[in-house]
């Protein structure tokens, strides 16, 4: 077996053009602005049970998203939000189904960790640690014979669980198309993530054979170029891929951390390179865009989501006497 290959973050990959670079910044910034938005409403108790946010990174699931195609699959995490927005699920839709509400993507049962939404790509959003990695080599063993790549999102303390080992194993012997999305950032829960990991990430699936690649998490346009190579190895007849995306959450593990464990300066180090500010940073190098339409944007997008609070609020609850059915889910 020749030896897998391996790849560590390029300087300044390629910014797309002007059109693609402005739709990828105004994604992100719909999935910054609706996980605020989540929290607000989550504090004023209109979202119930815990809500896990992705707030510092949207690069990923919007870097990703793009480089996948129509007979492509996703698996997301229970931070899974950003990664539902990234494929295209409907914001006030998926605001509702927060809500609890009937109109919602699943009709208000699926609460924030297990939001499933086919008709855009999304097999689910798992609240089990590896569970994602499980659906995404699963689907992948149909997927093969459609011409389409599953993806699994997952962080990096998943990386010491047995789904991550037994799956990439098998999904190596099987060849399948499947890309396993590592989203490193840092932190398992309330533990820096090399307190309990030995050794490095990148060399688990390298020890396998399977050609891994690690990206600058914080960059969308760095993510959407390497996510697009290891789509298309893995569409090809590749096998598996492995990408480890180096990001970090702006907020707490979940609705009650603090995240007073970080060390001191540490966030604001990490916000130097917020996702938006770096998209905006190499639009403006790369296409002269100026503040002012990229302000405009972020008017756009916060107009859009005080319509979807207004709307999502007055929405009906589900009738508690009527179980779900399958009609009252996306096919």
């Amino acid at each position: 077996m020749a030896a897998a290959k391996t790849s560590t973050p390029a300087a300044s990959p390629a910014v797309p053009d002007r059109e693609t670079a402005v739709r990828l910044y105004r994604r992100m910034r719909l999935i910054r602005g609706f996980e605020e938005l989540i929290q607000q409403l989550f504090m004023k108790g209109e979202v119930h049970g815990t809500t896990h946010l992705y707030i510092g990174e949207e690069a990923g699931a919007v870097g990703v998203a793009d480089a996948l195609g129509e007979s492509d699959r996703v698996a997301g995490t229970y931070r899974g939000h950003g990664h539902a927005l990234a494929l295209g699920v409907d914001p006030q839709a998926l605001l509702d189904e927060m809500l609890g509400r009937a109109t919602g993507v699943c009709g208000g049962r699926a609460g924030s960790m297990n939001v499933i939404d086919l008709s855009n790509r999304l097999l689910g959003c798992f609240g089990i640690i590896g569970g994602s990695i499980g659906a995404a080599t699963g689907a992948s063993l149909s997927l093969r014979r459609q011409g389409g790549v599953a993806v699994a999102f997952f962080g990096e303390g998943t990386t010491n669980h047995g789904y991550f080992h037994e799956c990439l194993n098998m999904a190596k012997v099987m060849s399948l198309p499947v890309v396993y999305v590592c989203e490193n950032n840092r932190y398992g829960e309330f533990t820096p993530f090399e307190e309990v990991t030995a050794g490095k990430i990148m060399d688990r699936p390298v020890a396998l054979g399977v050609e891994s690649e690690q990206v600058d998490g914080m960059d969308v346009f760095a993510v959407r170029e390497v996510a697009g190579r290891a789509v298309e190895r893995a569409r090809s007849g590749a096998g598996p891929q492995f990408v480890e995306s180096l990001t970090y959450r702006f907020v707490g593990h979940s609705r009650s951390d603090p995240a007073k464990y970080r060390k001191e300066g540490e966030l604001d180090e990490w916000k130097k390179r917020d996702p938006l500010i770096v998209a905006r940073e190499r639009l403006a190098e790369a296409h002269g865009a100026e503040g002012a339409e990229l302000d405009a944007v972020d008017e756009e997008v916060a107009a859009l989501l005080a319509q979807m609070r207004a709307e999502g609020l007055a929405a009906p609850l589900p009738d508690p006497a009527v179980l779900a059915s399958a009609s009252e889910f996306k096919p």
